[in-house]
C-alpha cells in the first residue's frame, strides 16, 4: 500500500504534459543544429518557469498562458555527446546522447517515403553498409488535421545508422546524407515527414496559399469545417454539385445527387470495381456516383441517425436527399457521417455516394454489412440495393475536399509539421511533384512558397534542394504535350529564380513502368552534389540551360553548369531530344550538333524544348555524366 501511494504521488507531482516538457524531437540520440542560436522549447503548465541545460548552458523561462515556452542557446560547434534537460517544480524531462551538427528536412510524396529495403540493391546496402552513429534518423507519424496540432500524433524516435534501423528509413533522404557527409564531416540528423500522393497544397499553411492566390473559398471551407462540421458539408456538397453542373449545363433534371436519372444495378456486396467485368470500368479512374434508397416511417425520420457507408477508395462526397452530409479521403477509412434530426423524411430518401479513384483500384470496397443507417433508437436499417453511373472523364476532375488528408489545404502541415515548432535546421530535401501533374501552372509559385515558408524562422539562405521528377508514362512518337515534362519546368523554374535552392535532374534513371523507381542512391548522390553547390563548393550539378538564340538559320542553346566544360551526346554525333515550336505551339524535332557548352540547332522557332515528354528519349550529357535537364525556354 505504501509503495502504491508513493507511485501516485510521482505520478502528481509530474505535469500532465510531461511528455512534451521538451518537444518530442528532443529525445535521446537526436541531432540539433550546430553554429546557430538553437532553440529549445515545449510545454509546460501554464505560468511555470522552466530551467533548461545544455553544453555547459543554462537559461530560463516562463511558459505562457497555452503552456508554451522557448529558451534560445548560444551557437554551438559540432560534437558532442551531451545531455539536454528541462525542469520544472512539477517535473523534469532531459534527452541523453545528443549530437550537433546539421539537421536536414526531408519530405514529400512516396518517392521520399520510399524506403532503403524498398529501393535498389536493398540487401547490400542494409547488411554491408556500415553502422554510422553520426547520421541519425527520425521519422515523423503520419497525421493530418484541419488546424495546426501542438503535438505530433506519436513523438519521434531517433535512431542511429545500423541494419536494424536503416532499411525502414527513407532511401533518397538516406543515400544524400551519406554521400554529403563524405565532404561534410559533421553529425547529421535526418528528419523525414512525408506522405505518398500528397499535394503540395496539403505541406503549406493558409497563410501562404492565400499569397499565392485561388485558395480562399478552401480555406474557408476547411475553417468552417472546424466550427460548424455540417454546414461545411453542406457547403462541399454545393461545390461538387457546381463542379457537375458546369460539365452537364443542359442535364439538371438528371442530376446523380438527386437520384434522378439512369442508373444501372450494382454487384452484390459492391466492391472494387475493376473487378466487375464491366468493360468501361475495366481500368476506370475517375468518378462512379452510387445510389440507394430507404424508406422510413414518420417515427424514424424524426429522429437523429449516423449513415455508415464503409470504405472508399479513395475519396467520397456524400449525400442525402440532394444535401451534402459529408466527405472523405482515403480509401483504408470507414465513413461514418452524423444526420441531425430533420435530415430525414417520412417515405423515400434518397443516398448518393460520389466515389473518386485515381489511381488504381477503386470502388465502394470492404465488409457490405457496415453500410447502414443507424437510428436515435437504435434501430439499424442495412443499405444493401445499390445501383451505380459512371461519370464521363471530361473537363477538369472532381475537385477534393478542402480537408482531404492528401489533397487538401494545409492537413499535412498541420498534422506532421506544426508540431515541429521552431526545431533548428541546416535544409530542406524536397522530392513531390506527381501529384501536382496536370497542374503545372501553379506548381511554380507554390514550391516558391513552401521554400520561403520553410525558411521563415531558420537562416534566410536556407539550401532547399529539389528532386525533379523521374521519368515515368508514354514515349513520344511525336512532339506534344506532356502533364510532367510540364511540371518539372515548373520545378525547374522555381528553383532558377530562388537564390539558395539546388535541383537534382532525375529523368534519366527513373523507370518509364513504374512510378516509384528504385534508383535511390544516385538521386542521394545529385541531391549532394545540389547541397554542395549551394555551400559554394566548385562541382557542377548538369548542365543547365541559359538562353536560345537566333543565329542565321539555327538556334543556338547555351548551357551553364556543364562538368568539366563540355556537352557531350551519348551514343551518337548528333543531339536527340530537342524541339523547336512555332507561336502557335506546333513543334517539331530539330537536330542538334555540339560546340563547346552550347548546341546549335538546324531551323526557327520562338521557342525550344528539350526531353519534353513523360518518359523523354535523349542523349546530352556532360563529360562528368550528368544528364542536362528538360526545358521550354522561349528564342530570343
Amino acid at each position: 500500500m505504501r509503495r502504491a501511494l508513493i507511485l501516485l504521488a510521482a505520478l502528481a507531482a509530474t505535469p500532465a504534459s510531461a511528455q512534451s516538457l521538451l518537444n518530442g524531437l528532443f529525445s535521446d540520440h537526436a541531432v540539433v543544429q550546430r553554429d546557430r542560436p538553437l532553440p529549445v522549447f515545449g510545454t509546460a503548465k501554464p505560468g511555470e518557469t522552466v530551467t533548461a541545460a545544455f553544453a555547459g548552458q543554462t537559461l530560463s523561462a516562463k511558459a505562457g498562458p497555452d503552456g508554451a515556452w522557448r529558451v534560445d542557446f548560444p551557437a554551438t560547434p559540432a560534437g558532442g555527446p551531451y545531455t539536454l534537460t528541462a525542469s520544472t517544480p512539477s517535473g523534469s524531462a532531459s534527452a541523453s546522447d545528443v549530437l550537433v551538427g546539421d539537421v536536414w528536412l526531408c519530405s514529400g510524396q512516396s518517392n521520399m517515403e520510399m524506403q532503403v529495403g524498398a529501393s535498389g540493391d536493398a540487401w547490400n546496402q542494409i547488411n554491408n553498409g556500415a553502422p554510422n552513429d553520426t547520421i541519425r534518423m527520425a521519422t515523423i507519424e503520419k497525421a493530418d488535421g484541419r488546424a495546426p496540432a501542438a503535438d505530433y500524433k506519436k513523438p519521434p524516435v531517433w535512431k542511429p545508422t545500423n541494419k536494424d534501423n536503416v532499411g525502414a528509413f527513407s532511401a533518397a533522404c538516406f543515400y544524400f546524407a551519406r554521400e554529403l557527409q563524405k565532404t561534410r564531416k559533421v553529425p547529421l540528423g535526418l528528419v523525414h515527414a512525408s506522405w505518398g500522393g500528397s499535394g503540395i497544397e496539403a505541406w503549406l499553411t493558409p497563410t501562404a496559399l492565400r499569397k499565392v492566390g485561388g485558395y480562399d473559398d478552401a480555406i474557408e471551407t476547411l475553417n468552417l469545417s472546424i466550427k460548424d462540421p455540417a454546414a461545411a458539408n453542406r457547403r462541399w456538397g454545393e461545390t461538387i454539385k457546381g463542379w457537375w453542373s458546369a460539365k452537364h449545363p443542359t442535364e439538371a433534371a438528371v442530376a446523380p445527387w438527386t437520384g434522378a436519372g439512369p442508373w444501372t444495378q450494382a454487384p452484390d456486396g459492391l466492391g472494387v470495381w475493376e473487378r466487375w467485368g464491366v468493360p468501361a470500368l475495366a481500368e476506370f479512374n475517375g468518378v462512379v456516383w452510387f445510389k440507394t434508397e430507404v424508406t422510413l416511417t414518420p417515427t424514424q425520420a424524426k429522429q437523429a441517425s449516423t449513415l455508415t457507408v464503409g470504405q472508399v477508395d479513395e475519396m467520397d462526397t456524400t449525400y442525402v436527399n440532394g444535401v451534402g452530409i459529408g466527405a472523405t479521403s482515403g480509401a483504408w477509412l470507414d465513413r461514418s457521417y452524423p444526420l441531425a434530426s430533420g435530415a430525414l423524411k417520412a417515405g423515400k430518401n434518397t443516398i448518393v455516394v460520389s466515389a473518386y479513384d485515381t489511381y488504381a483500384n477503386g470502388g465502394m470496397y470492404g465488409d457490405p454489412t457496415k453500410r447502414a443507417l443507424t437510428l436515435a433508437d437504435g434501430t439499424r436499417l442495412p443499405l444493401t440495393a445499390w445501383t451505380y453511373r459512371i461519370e464521363p472523364r471530361v473537363g477538369v476532375d472532381q475537385p477534393r475536399a478542402p480537408w482531404d488528408t492528401l489533397a487538401g489545404v494545409s492537413t499535412l502541415y498541420n498534422g506532421m509539421l506544426a508540431p515541429m515548432g521552431p526545431y533548428a535546421y541546416a535544409g530542406v530535401a524536397w522530392y513531390q511533384g506527381e501529384t501536382n501533374v496536370g497542374r503545372d501552372q501553379t506548381y511554380a509559385p507554390l514550391l516558391q512558397a513552401l521554400m520561403a515558408e520553410r525558411r521563415q524562422g531558420q537562416a534566410a539562405d536556407l539550401p532547399f534542394l529539389v528532386v525533379q521528377l523521374a521519368n515515368y508514362g508514354a514515349f513520344a512518337e511525336r512532339p506534344g504535350p506532356s502533364g510532367t515534362a510540364a511540371l518539372r519546368d515548373a520545378q525547374r523554374r522555381a528553383v532558377t529564380a530562388d537564390g539558395h535552392a539546388g535541383l537534382a535532374v532525375t529523368h534519366d534513371i527513373g523507370n518509364p513502368y513504374d512510378i516509384h523507381p528504385g534508383e535511390k542512391q544516385e538521386v542521394g548522390r545529385r541531391l549532394a552534389l545540389a547541397a554542395r553547390r549551394l555551400y559554394g563548393e566548385a562541382v557542377t550539378t548538369g548542365p543547365e540551360v541559359v538562353s536560345a538564340k537566333r543565329v542565321g538559320d539555327t538556334v543556338v542553346v547555351t548551357f551553364a553548369q556543364v562538368g568539366d566544360g563540355r556537352l557531350a551526346a551519348r551514343q551518337s554525333d548528333h543531339v536527340i531530344g530537342f524541339e523547336l515550336c512555332d507561336a502557335a505551339n506546333a513543334c517539331r524535332w530539330a537536330d542538334g550538333r555540339i560546340d563547346g557548352a552550347t548546341v546549335v540547332l538546324s531551323g526557327a522557332g520562338t521557342k525550344v524544348r528539350f526531353a519534353w515528354a513523360d518518359s523523354p528519349v535523349f542523349n546530352l550529357f556532360d563529360a562528368a555524366g550528368l544528364p542536362a535537364g528538360p526545358f521550354e525556354v522561349p528564342v530570343q
